[in-house]
């Protein structure tokens, strides 16, 4: 099992680990601060043992990633039981932080104004998250939803993080009055988030999207 370092401390940008399994240019480690695609997450960028790493596979379910298997540019010069050091791109894991949390609040205070809806899907990149709902009626009024929603983060909320009890491997975050389990990456405070500005982008029948971005 694949220890995973950002779901203590998300700012970390390198680290080292020990490799434990190599196949090729596919490779484990024991350790990693180095996210892989999920739950709408995007994968970060950076390199292992100085190797540009074009994919990130988490094995596991959505929430509960059990293993994650790296794929390097070219198969590496390091063999199992090497040391390696990892890094990322500080800048990019610090807007997928930003907006994986804003994508979170968002749907919160949209459901607050225009009641629960099925969430159809959800994305985090660093340009931009984005929630789809279905919906019957379009969101055309967000200039409330946006105005509370940028009160609220200026008003220095902590974001928490806290394991599940039965299941370790589970995590939780929760702001304020809201909690729901994430294992993606996170800001500590909501002052950290800055403004935020919401898009509504009709997408068909009974299909809405908000896109979220930082200003």
């Amino acid at each position: 099992m694949t220890k995973k370092l950002f779901w203590d401390d998300p700012y970390l940008t390198a680290c080292k680990a020990q490799v434990t399994s190599l196949e090729g240019n596919k490779i484990k480690i024991d350790q990693t601060i180095f996210y892989a695609f999920s739950g709408g997450q995007e994968s970060d960028d950076g390199t292992i043992g100085g190797m540009k790493v074009v994919q990130a596979v988490k094995q596991g379910d959505r929430e509960n990633i059990i293993d994650i298997e790296y794929e390097l540019e070219q198969e590496p010069p390091f063999r199992v039981g090497d040391e390696v050091e990892i890094k990322i791109d500080r800048e990019k894991r610090l807007k997928l932080m930003k907006l994986h949390s804003a994508v979170h609040l968002a749907y919160f205070f949209i459901t607050e104004k225009f009641g629960t809806m099925k969430i159809l899907g959800s994305n985090i990149t660093p340009e931009k998250s984005r929630v789809d709902f279905e919906s019957a009626k379009p969101l055309t009024e967000l200039n409330d939803v946006e105005t509370k929603l940028n009160a609220f983060l200026a008003e220095h909320h902590p974001i928490v993080r806290t394991r599940d009890e039965k299941s370790p491997d589970l995590l939780w975050w929760q702001c304020a009055q809201w909690k729901m389990p994430c294992g993606g990456t996170h800001p500590r405070n909501t002052s950290e988030i800055g403004k935020l500005r919401l898009k509504r982008v009709g997408k068909g029948t009974e299909k809405e999207r908000v896109e979220i971005y930082l200003n």
